[in-house]
């Protein structure tokens, strides 16, 4: 394909009218921007309709965000956007072998988790498969990690979170803000969680149909961890067997993050976990490394 010396030419101008730009990073970044979509542009044959249609679309997302819901993160998921940015910071050399993997923080942390003591039910409403889970926030030599905070929420047995549905769930369901013991354990209650589809009543839903591509993501829960003098982790675990784990809608899966939920049939441990026996019990702990 021939390139019309006017095409680069607007790419060239266009670039060229960051050169008053005071901060180095944003010139970077909108300089790559600029050309990277010009060069979209001119591999695509772009037509005018085509970019209207886009217009429409990114407008239309903007308009399905609200305080309790976030479309252009939903948008960046389904497109791989945000775990590619995860795994390039999330996999490189500032973050070292043995410490907990990350991935990404989904379009539902909108809103605080609630404080609660360690062995709190975060399962508000009821309904599920009775599950404990529990670790430690560690270092990465293996150190506890006391009083490190863990924020953790999840969809409620049939899949939603609490935002999606506040004429039927709490707020909070679903959510909770741990502090570690003295040695760095944690634990708390809650349901077995369900494959879910992310929403699909907006342009991604409209997006996620023209490419004949499924909205569900595998079964999980998320996890932020911080520690003093440690870097923070966002990351989820996943159900091992779950349906989805390998066609995660966000392509947020790895491995290492799947864990077994295991049925446990221990009535002195039930009865410790103030849990129907039996249950189910996730083992998981949370490694940081030194900031």
């Amino acid at each position: 394909m021939t390139t019309d010396a006017t095409d680069t030419k607007v790419t060239d101008e266009a670039v060229t009218s960051l050169d008053g730009t005071a901060d180095p990073r944003l010139r970077e970044l909108l300089t790559g921007l600029i050309r990277h979509l010009h060069a979209f542009a001119r591999e695509t044959r772009l037509t005018q309709e085509e970019w209207e249609r886009a217009i429409g679309f990114l407008t239309a997302t903007g308009q399905m965000c609200t305080d309790t819901r976030q479309e252009f993160i939903l948008l960046s998921d389904v497109l791989g956007l945000s775990m590619l940015v995860e795994t390039i910071h999330g996999n490189s050399a500032d973050r070292a072998p043995g410490a907990t993997e990350s991935t990404v923080l989904g379009p539902f942390h909108m809103t605080e988790s609630p404080a609660r003591e360690l062995g709190a039910d975060i399962d508000l409403v009821g309904g599920g498969e009775p599950c404990v889970v529990s670790g430690r926030v560690l270092s990465r030599d293996g150190t506890p990690l006391p009083g490190g905070v863990i924020d953790v929420w999840q969809a409620d047995g049939n899949g939603f979170y609490d935002v999606q549905q506040p004429e039927v769930q709490p707020p909070g369901n679903g959510r909770g803000l741990f502090t570690a013991d003295a040695e760095g354990r944690f634990w708390f209650r809650t349901c077995v969680p369900s494959p879910y589809p992310i929403p699909t009543d907006g342009p991604v839903g409209d997006l996620l149909r023209a490419t004949a591509r499924h909205p569900y993501r595998p079964a999980h829960i998320h996890f932020i961890a911080k520690a003093a003098a440690h870097v923070p982790v966002t990351t989820h675990i996943f159900v091992a067997g779950s349906d989805y784990l390998d066609s995660d809608a966000v392509f947020a899966v790895k491995p290492g993050l799947v864990q077994d939920f295991t049925e446990t049939d221990d009535l002195s441990l039930a009865r410790k976990f103030g849990v129907p026996n039996p249950f189910r019990h996730a083992r998981f702990d949370l490694v940081l490394e030194r900031s």
